[in-house]
Parts: C-alpha cells; structure tokens; sequence
C-alpha cells in the first residue's frame, strides 16, 4: 500500500511511496530511484530519513545501475569507441551515482511487506544499452530489510555494469558522535582530488575499521575491498555504547563497500553511509570490479539492513 502523505492529486517529490510493514518492522520505499526512504524496527529509526517532499539528500537511500560511485569525466571506451555520458558532478566534472537517479519505477509485485520495481535503463549517449534494473524489497519474519537488485540485459550485445546502494545508518535518538563503526576490509581505495581511485592499499592508521572505531574519528569518503567473509556473506556495523547495532550485510556479489562519513548531511551533526557495490568507481576505465552481462543474461546483488535492539 502507499502512504497517505502527498495531498490528493499530487505525487511527491520522490514519487510513489511504498509502506512496507511486518511485526514492529516498518520502511518507506520511493518509485524514484528505488530509494529506502525510512526504515525502522520497535520503534528506533535504522537508517537517515528525510521528508516526502526533499529530494533525497545526499543520495539518501537511492539504489545506483548502470554504474555505482563516479565515472572519470564520465568517458569511457566500449571496443576502443569513447563513450561519454552526462557529466551529473558538475564542480568535480564527473558522471556520479548511475543512470536512474532521476527516474521513476513503476511496480511489478506489491504485497504488505514487500515491493517489486523495476525502471528501464534505454540506450543513450554514453551507454548503448537496452537494461533493465529491478528491485525487490523484502522485511522477513524478524523485520530485518532485505534488498536484492537485478539487472537485465535486453540489448542484443553483451553490456559492462556495476550495481551499487546508498544507504546512510543511524540507530534510533543515539548521537552520531556516540556511534562506532566497524567495517571489515583489509584494503582501501586511495583516490585522488576528483574522487578517482588510483591505488589500492592495505588499510592502516584511521582507513583500518576492522576493529572499530568512533564516527567521529573517522570522517571519509573511501571505498574498502578485500572484504572479510563468513559463510559467502559479509557484515559491517554501527554500535552504540548501550550494545544496540544496526549492520549492513551482502552477499559475495558485493566486493567493495563504500564508507561516506560527512558533516554536510542536512540537519545531522554527522551521517554515516556505508554502500554495498559490485565495482568501485571508474570501474569502467579500471576494469576493478566491472562485470559484463550477456545478451538476456541477469545478474543480482543481495544486501539488506539488520539490528540488534
């Protein structure tokens, strides 16, 4: 069903708002950009919200295809052809955050405590493809969120993709300066001005999460691979001094998770996003992480948000 906010006759700034609602377990999903708008569990907020009528800030909660993070200048080359898409970063002069940002889905399956959407990515300048993204989100029998997107390759041609999410975590009333974070990757992507990775390193000194350490002592926006595993599943972790935590998990199609820590978030002291992705950015021109996609073939990447209350 879909929530009851935007007055009659008028959709709201992020489109059709999707209720999803299980036990205590309650989230907001937008047809724009497929984007988490708010979840919560027994009442403590799990991720950062924002109001119906915002864009979402930041790129709060949007999902991103064909391509996650940024592109350099937004060129790259298919076959030795230059492919130049859109620049969408315009101070840092790159193409950011996929081709759907902007775009609206329409619903495929819709049931109290899940949703289905899907958008279609047409061929363009910059990505001569025919695409599909869907994506399904899913609260279980405990309320933990489940999300899993899909792309598909409706082009005659095999096609390169990276799919990624940008959610930002909270817990609850806890002061962001309180929270700790704990992100289990053994390297990290340094990059330079324009925010294009140029190596990758073994983490070390304020980059090495793995233990855990407070948000404040770590504002960044980096990007972590050689992420550590248990059972073909990866978790990553925001906790507060009472022992509550809200983790982001994913499956072994996520090889990177980006970690966004900013002071520019509106109306928070700080804001943590930690971001599963299959590739990291300019992984068209680096190859890192790129995966192609046959003709009618699919690919999915499965990741959600889990707490311990």
């Amino acid at each position: 069903m879909t929530t009851p906010d935007a007055p009659a006759g008028h959709s709201a700034a992020t489109g059709q708002q999707f209720t999803l609602q299980r036990g205590s377990a309650h989230a907001i999903v937008t047809s724009l950009a497929a984007g988490l708008r708010q979840y919560e569990r027994d009442g403590v907020a799990l991720v950062e919200s924002y109001p119906e009528g915002q864009v979402a800030p930041g790129a709060a909660g949007i999902t991103l295809a064909p391509f996650a993070n940024r592109v350099d200048g937004g060129l790259w080359h298919l076959e030795g052809e230059p492919q130049q898409l859109d620049i969408t970063e315009v101070p840092l002069n790159n193409a950011i955050h996929g081709l759907l940002r902007n775009t609206g889905y329409h619903v495929l399956e819709q049931g109290e405590a899940r949703v289905l959407l899907e958008a279609v990515i047409h061929p363009q300048h910059g990505y001569p493809f025919l695409m599909r993204h869907q994506v399904r989100y899913e609260l279980d029998t405990e309320g933990h969120l489940r999300v899993a997107q899909t792309l598909i390759n409706d082009s005659a041609a095999r096609a390169p993709f990276v799919l990624g999410a940008h959610p930002y975590f909270t817990l609850g009333d806890v002061a962001p300066e309180d929270l700790r974070i704990q992100l289990n990757g053994a390297s990290a992507l340094q990059a330079d001005e324009r925010m294009i990775p140029t190596a990758t390193v073994p983490v070390d000194g304020r980059f090495d999460l793995r233990a855990g350490k407070p948000v404040p002592d770590s504002l960044m926006d980096t990007a972590f691979t050689d992420l550590l595993m248990h059972d073909g599943e990866g978790q990553h972790t925001l906790s507060a001094p009472d022992g509550r935590s809200v983790s982001l998990w994913h499956d072994d199609s996520v090889s990177y998770v980006h970690v966004y820590i900013t002071d520019t978030f509106p109306g928070r002291s700080l804001a943590v996003a930690m971001e599963p992705m299959t590739g990291p950015a300019n992984a068209f021109n680096s190859g890192d992480g790129l995966r192609w996609l046959e003709s009618g073939a699919s690919f999915t990447m499965n990741w959600g948000i889990q707490a311990t209350l």
